[in-house]
């Protein structure tokens, strides 16, 4: 059975859809078989591991709100083992359409359960903001990676992320937990940067993960050319962190379950 890991944070441009397709490529080229899911309007991790959008049969939107079977939706990415359920536009007003059907919490939960034991991960980037598609990752997954910016105001809006978890876990998913809040974008020239680090390893403790993203000038051209950065230049500082952050991730998943 897949353990599915939910990458969130309501904020936007933390890092989100980076570490999620990072991770996953690194997870699939470790040789393990990893299902990415772009849960986020914007399509970016759709974009970014490689697949155009305008050629696309079946998008997550049909799954969740057009009655599709997820198997139709799947795509294979040009990694071997790493496949994809991709994202466009026509999510974007999802979260209102969900709001009078049954089930709304429970959509992505139920059709993953179809195909989860195809795959040993599941990698799931949200979109940045709370509502109904992030309400269903955080009701699916078992895990949760929350990247953190390494800039002023990191930690705004972080004690409402909490409450929005501690409503799934008492009212729908008790599983959920946090695996690991992962510091992104961090500049070893700047005083901000280490004392954000310092701030956020105070309010989290053991949940910070060691291994700590450079801002890293590989990370933001990679997906232009719709590469994971571990194949756009493996040699690079961005690559080395998703490497490792990979391997610690799936350590954690095996140890947490046995």
């Amino acid at each position: 059975m897949a353990l599915k890991f939910a990458v969130v944070n309501q904020k936007g441009g933390v890092g989100k859809t980076t570490t999620a397709v990072n991770v996953a490529a690194c997870m699939a080229l470790a040789g393990e078989r990893v299902l990415l899911v772009d849960m986020d309007p914007q399509g970016n991790a759709t974009s970014g591991i490689g697949l155009d959008k305008s050629k696309l049969d079946r998008t997550i939107y049909d799954v969740l709100l057009g009655g599709e079977a997820i198997e139709d939706a799947i795509t294979r990415s040009q990694i071997e083992g790493l496949d994809v359920v991709p994202s466009t536009l026509d999510l974007a007003g999802a979260d209102i359409e969900l709001i009078s059907l049954i089930s709304r919490e429970t959509r992505l939960k139920t059709a993953l359960t179809r195909i989860e034991d195809r795959y040993g991960w599941v990698v799931i980037d949200c979109a940045p903001a709370l509502g109904l598609l992030t309400i269903n990752v955080l009701t699916a997954a078992r895990f949760a990676l929350i990247p953190i910016q390494c800039e002023y105001y990191a930690l705004e809006g972080i004690s409402q992320l909490l409450r929005t978890f501690g409503l799934v876990r008492r009212e729908l998913n008790p599983e959920l937990e946090i695996a690991r809040v992962i510091l992104t974008m961090f500049d070893y020239r700047t005083r901000l940067s280490q004392d954000v680090v310092r701030e956020v390893r105070e309010y989290f403790g053991d949940l910070v993960s060691p291994t700590v993203v450079p801002r890293n000038v590989r990370l933001s051209e990679a997906p232009s050319h719709g590469l994971p950065v571990i194949l756009y230049d493996p040699r690079s500082k961005g690559a080395e962190s998703y490497s490792r952050l990979a391997a610690e991730v799936m350590r954690f998943g095996q140890d947490r379950t046995g």
